[in-house]
């Protein structure tokens, strides 16, 4: 299974974001749903970085599938709104192939 945790303050904002674990949906190599979510995160990660300019801390282990991405700051409109895009592409994929092998969470900090 993995389990995406979304941390937020309380107000609200974006402080960063932590993605773990495998789908297990299919074997490794065609699991579509593995696929998919690293599809999600690593895109967001980069257009952060690449379209945004954002500073922020990531790290990652490919084995695990681990990858942990923490925002340094306040973060603009256009970053705002790419976070929201991941977060509902990865509730619609937990939607569809159930919480057994996706959990989308959000966590105070």
């Amino acid at each position: 299974m993995t389990t995406v945790v979304v941390y937020k303050n309380r107000t609200g904002s974006y402080r960063g974001f932590t993605c773990m674990g495998h789908a297990g949906y299919a074997v490794k190599g065609p699991d579509i749903l593995c696929s998919s979510i690293s599809i999600l995160v690593l895109n967001t990660i980069n257009a952060l970085e690449e379209l945004a300019g954002e500073q922020f801390e990531t790290v990652s282990n490919e084995e695990t599938g681990f990858i942990k991405c923490d925002f340094q700051g306040n973060l603009q409109e256009k970053s705002i709104f790419l976070l929201d895009a991941m977060v509902y592409g990865l509730e619609d994929l937990s939607r569809t192939y159930g919480q057994k092998y996706l959990q989308v969470n959000f966590k105070e900090v």
